[in-house]
């Protein structure tokens, strides 16, 4: 018999209350250490104060208007994204998938206008995920998201991650646009080497293809930068932002340069409920977190802390963790356990972490964290060492 709430989920037995900071607390006010952030959303922890006000002084004044009109915190918003990066203007949807099917809509109009409508194909890589859409379903490629859903959506040249070669060779006359995530989150927390961007950067330039960034998971500060890519110094054409932008109140964005959006003009895309007032007033407060002085440093100073932490246990239980790998507070724990028995282990313990593929657990703390709830994940990781030692 199906549920009330569809099935789609394999969901713990737990239902939380309310939050606060980096902890989690149940109807029965039991307290878990979220190093999940509701998969890299809550970026800045649970009922974070400045958050709080923002939204409450928005929500007395105006939730919702439509595209129809201007919205002054959109405004605000797109300017601030675009003053921080390599963009020129912003697009606003609800979600991750949703601003990575903005950027390649926007790849196919950019050669349509440009007198080359027959390149419609994105460059993808083993080991992506881009979405739940059709679309994104069909870029990311992973058999157990296409399975059921009839052809896989066209348009997509799938080549393994590092592989130059392969991606020069999957380049050809109807290539609109190259796809990457700077780090695989759900594939399992893989960084691209910088040489690779560079790759990547140099064909397109060449074949006069768009590079777009898929950075909603990646984004945001989780790597010690604003944006992942950041850290390479090769900057995309357009990039998919989402998660961690608008500290869990829904909103995606997708940034582009001018060029690349010239042919966004009235009536290509659009979004009913994208960029509306209580949204962008969450992701300005957000804004107004991230980039205060010092607070990226400061991410990256616990980061460092966290990975060391990290590096001790798995030396210490080698039967159980096999190595870590990411950049920032996106961690990725390969384990020789199944990771799912780690995850279940850590929660028994009272900490959240998140599965991800090749056998990974994710650690994905929320970037206010102090040293103390690091020890404590920490601790919680060495006692599940321990307990599933072979």
């Amino acid at each position: 018999m199906v549920t009330p709430v569809m099935p789609t989920y394999a969901r713990a037995d737990l239902v939380f209350a309310r939050g606060e900071g980096p902890y989690l607390f149940t109807e029965d006010g039991e307290r878990y250490l979220d190093f999940g952030c509701g998969i890299a959303v809550t970026g800045l922890g649970h009922a974070h104060p400045h958050l709080v006000a923002a939204l409450r002084e928005q929500a007395g004044l105006l939730w919702h208007a439509s595209n129809l009109y201007r919205i002054g915190g959109q405004e605000r918003l797109a300017g601030r994204l675009v003053a921080a990066t390599f963009a020129d203007t912003v697009f606003f949807g609800n979600s991750g998938a949703e601003a990575v099917e903005c950027a390649l809509k926007m790849a196919r109009r950019h050669h349509h206008v440009n007198g080359r409508p027959g390149r419609f194909r994105t460059v993808v890589f083993d080991g992506a995920f881009h979405g739940r859409t059709l679309a994104t379903i069909a870029a990311g490629g992973q058999a157990k998201h296409l399975e059921g859903f009839g052809p896989p959506a066209d348009g997509f040249d799938r080549v393994p991650l590092h592989d130059g070669n392969a991606l020069r060779a999957a380049i050809g006359a109807e290539t609109a646009a190259i796809l990457i995530e700077p780090v695989q989150g759900e594939g399992g927390i893989v960084p691209v080497d910088t040489d690779f961007l560079e790759a990547v950067r140099a064909s397109a330039d060449e074949f006069g293809l768009l590079v777009i960034y898929d950075e909603v998971q990646t984004g945001m500060g989780r790597s010690g930068r604003l944006f992942a890519h950041e850290r390479s110094g090769v900057a995309p054409d357009i990039m998919a932002v989402a998660k961690a932008l608008g500290g869990g109140m829904p909103i995606g964005a997708c940034l582009a340069t001018a060029d690349a959006a010239a042919g966004m003009t009235a009536g290509t895309h659009g979004s009913t409920f994208g960029g509306n007032p209580l949204a962008t007033a969450a992701a300005n407060a957000v804004l107004d977190v991230m980039l205060e002085d010092g607070f990226l440093a400061s991410v990256e100073d616990k980061a460092g802390r966290l990975r060391n932490g990290v590096e001790d246990v798995i030396a210490r239980h080698g039967g159980v963790f096999e190595r870590v790998r990411g950049v920032g507070m996106m961690l990725g724990v390969r384990c020789h356990a199944p990771a799912g028995d780690v995850v279940g282990a850590m929660r028994d313990r009272r900490v959240l972490a998140v599965p991800a593929g090749d056998n990974v657990v994710r650690l994905l703390p929320p970037l206010i964290v102090e040293d103390r709830h690091i020890d404590e994940a920490l601790a919680a990781l060495d006692a599940v060492g321990g307990e599933l030692a072979p």
